[in-house]
């Protein structure tokens, strides 16, 4: 087996999974950063691939293991001596909500949709946008968020207030496109609606990217343009 060209293709390779882990996002891995994860499935993969492969020997197997744990020693060696290099290979956290605003190009950038951030949220015990006052998306996929201080957890009974009846909030609007399942789900009909946009401003419903519904609260509606 030619070693040259065994380097080469890791060479290769490793570049175009740098490349391919910033085309992703952050969001297809969490726990670990998207180049941790493909990494360790590489090393996987030359393992076993090299198994199978009559053609290559204990020296080949170590030689292509080396140039790629070399190569991940490196890119480490670089991240931990520059800034720069760190932020290029690493990605840096963003704000996707600030001060209870969805940052709509924040969202763009790092490839997420408005029901994966609905999900992230969740998953934090945060089912309605508006109890949000800052969520920032770290390098590894997860959120991290600080509640509005209304919203911030209390045990009830250590203030004596009366429990309530819990209900959860529906979005209407995503992405400037009325969700008419939701609307019927929760009895309201398209005029109201188109009154309540006339009433916030709104022309129609493309020029909202989000519209949430909860009882016994007004109807948030979030514009495309929000203030940074």
């Amino acid at each position: 087996m030619d070693f040259l060209a065994i380097a080469t293709e890791l060479v290769v390779g490793f570049a175009a999974l740098l490349i391919l882990t910033k085309v992703l996002g952050k969001t297809q891995i969490s726990q670990i950063t998207p180049f941790d994860f493909i990494s360790a499935i590489i090393l996987g993969e030359l393992v076993g691939n090299a198994l199978y492969d009559d053609k290559s020997g204990v020296v080949e197997i170590l030689f292509a293991i080396s140039l790629w744990g070399g190569l991940i020693y490196f890119t480490e060696f670089l991240t931990q001596r520059s800034l720069r290099v760190r932020h290029l290979l690493e990605n840096t956290p963003s704000i996707i909500i600030r001060k209870g605003q969805i940052q709509f190009q924040a969202l763009k950038k790092n490839n997420l949709d408005l029901n994966q951030l609905q999900q992230l949220l969740r998953a934090k015990d945060i089912f309605s946008v508006r109890e949000c006052e800052f969520a920032i998306l770290e390098t590894d996929g997860s959120l991290s968020v600080i509640r509005k201080p209304k919203y911030a957890t209390v045990q009830k009974q250590d203030i004596n207030i009366p429990p309530t009846s819990a209900n959860i909030p529906i979005s209407v609007i995503l992405d400037g496109q009325i969700i008419y399942d939701n609307l019927k789900m929760i009895n309201i009909d398209e005029k109201w609606l188109f009154s309540e946009l006339e009433k916030k401003g709104f022309a129609s419903e493309k020029e909202v990217l989000f519209g949430e519904w909860q009882e016994g609260e007004d109807l948030l509606l979030q514009g495309y343009q929000t203030a940074t």
